[in-house]
């Protein structure tokens, strides 16, 4: 019988009493490893109404101490680093090394947010006006909120966490129903670090738990990551709510590829990038885009052969290149879309459908696929399919490789490959994109920068992670003071008069 999972509230495990359940399968296998409870609308409410009770103690507490606690937690999660990646790739699909990858870059933000005691400092302006002083101060918002993705079930919840909680917040995590294992595992070693009850509960949910957050008075901002329309539609309903919100959602990240690049390193490249953990990125590549025929004949004759010969294998094989995908539905979708590519007309130049891993017929693989000659009116180009499929965009010239990306919906990465810097710095400064490589296949920035995709992958003013998570977790309080003279004059021994 499949285990039961809890959530974790108030320091602790909580069974679920909605009565409601979701299947958590390992993808290598197609099992059924536990059920998942859904929170109802009360469930909640009493997580929030713990966290309301908890943060004004934390938010208390000095800078330094918050700190030290995501000091602690860092030396917790290296210790745990090898049970936390077999955790994560069981239940996701991903390689173990690329889930030690997700748990890295997660860990790399909350070693950025341990620089809180000078991240929260204020300003101070002395003698503003005549023995007036003037200084900002930035204080925690109360409770707040994350609903984080199945594909990245450590980075996306320790980038969002992270930055709440040493910034004086409490903080309810909604992860996903797919993957709720790590999630949980991380809120244990919060409260092992240190981390007082109740500033970190961990409530598993669906709709009904997303909702809740959302109308909740008390949870005043809110942080997503998942696909763009429900991103719109928890920025919208949010926002109308009176709360924060930064929410990011797909991706149709394109690398434009000049005939001066080394297509070798390019093949490689966009191997690593389109293909690693299934194409179950928001940062993956998928759309190459070479500059003129001869460009794209090239590339083509390198990149067959290469995705003919990709090694998809278990999660737990360390070669393979990539695993399965994380529950059937998403192999079925992936599979949909190669049917709408056929019919409107793209050549699939590799076929990865028919995939089956021996000994595990039951698990949910997908081999790699690849399209050429996809245009730009294609539901395949404009949609987000998330799967392990590359499509190839023929473009005549530069200018219609910068338009692409440009004028694509989406705006969260690009990549050029390219030897000349003059079109390089070009196209960084005109590409209408919010996220830029250039030579690099997944421009993803590092955690003392900020990440955050423009037109439809984000909604909200503020990114994540960087100093903009600080921003987007609290709020600026300006004093101007003045303080008049008196004690320090002494004694006056003769009538005061108005002169």
């Amino acid at each position: 019988m499949a285990a039961e999972l809890y959530h974790l509230i108030g320091g602790e495990k909580v069974k679920g009493t909605s009565g409601r359940f979701s299947d958590v399968y390992w993808p290598m296998t197609g099992e059924v490893a536990a059920r998942v409870p859904l929170a109802s609308e009360d469930e909640m409410r009493a997580a929030v109404e713990n966290a309301k009770a908890a943060q004004p103690a934390w938010a208390a507490t000095n800078p330094q101490k918050r700190a030290r606690v995501m000091l602690k937690f860092l030396h917790l999660a290296q210790e745990n680093y090898g049970e936390l990646a077999e955790m994560l790739s069981r239940e996701h699909g991903k390689t173990i090394p690329d889930a030690k990858g997700d748990i890295q870059r997660g860990l790399e933000v909350v070693e950025f947010a341990c620089g809180i005691p000078h991240l929260q400092k204020g300003e101070f302006t002395e003698g503003a006006g005549p023995g007036i002083d003037m200084f900002s101060m930035r204080q925690p918002l109360g409770v707040v909120a994350g609903i984080t993705p199945f594909n990245f079930p450590a980075m996306i919840p320790m980038w969002k966490f992270a930055p709440a909680i040493v910034s004086g917040n409490a903080f309810i995590l909604k992860p996903s129903e797919r993957d709720p294992s790590l999630p949980l595992r991380l809120g244990e070693l919060m409260l092992e670090a240190g981390l007082p009850a109740g500033i970190l509960n961990v409530v598993n949910g669906d709709k009904v738990s997303v909702d809740a957050i959302l109308d909740d008075p008390d949870i005043k901002a809110v942080g997503f990551v998942g696909s763009t329309p429900i991103a719109e539609y928890v920025y919208t309903r949010a926002t109308a709510q009176g709360k924060r919100a930064q929410c990011f959602g797909g991706a149709k990240n394109h690398m434009i590829i000049m005939p001066d690049a080394d297509l070798d390193q390019v093949a490689d490249a966009l191997i690593g990038a389109g293909y690693g953990s299934a194409g179950e990125r928001c940062m993956a590549i998928s759309v190459a885009v070479p500059v003129g025929e001869e460009t794209a004949d090239r590339l083509m004759e390198k990149l067959k052969p290469r995705v003919e010969s990709l090694r998809i294998g278990l999660s737990t094989d360390p070669d393979a290149d990539f695993g399965p995908m994380v529950t059937a539905e998403a192999v079925e979708r992936t599979k949909g879309y190669i049917d709408i590519g056929l019919k409107e007309g793209a050549d699939l130049v590799v076929d990865g459908r028919d995939f089956v891993m021996q000994g595990y017929e039951d698990g949910f693989y997908m081999g790699g696929c690849l399209f050429d000659n996809v245009t730009d009116d294609m539901r395949i180009y404009k949609e987000e399919i998330f799967g392990p499929v590359l499509c190839v965009v023929r473009a005549k010239s530069y200018e219609e490789a910068l338009r692409l990306p440009s004028e694509h919906e989406y705006g969260n990465g690009v990549a050029i490959y390219t030897r000349d810097g003059d079109t390089a710095r070009d196209f960084m400064t005109k590409v209408n994109v919010g996220m830029v490589g250039v030579n690099v296949p997944i421009p993803v920035p590092l955690a003392y920068y900020t990440f955050g995709g423009w037109k439809r992958s984000g909604f909200g003013d503020l990114n994540q992670h960087g100093p903009d998570s600080v921003r987007f977790y609290t709020k600026t309080k300006t004093v101007t003071q003045r303080w008049p003279s008196g004690v320090r004059e002494g004694a006056e021994f003769s009538i005061p008069t108005m002169d």
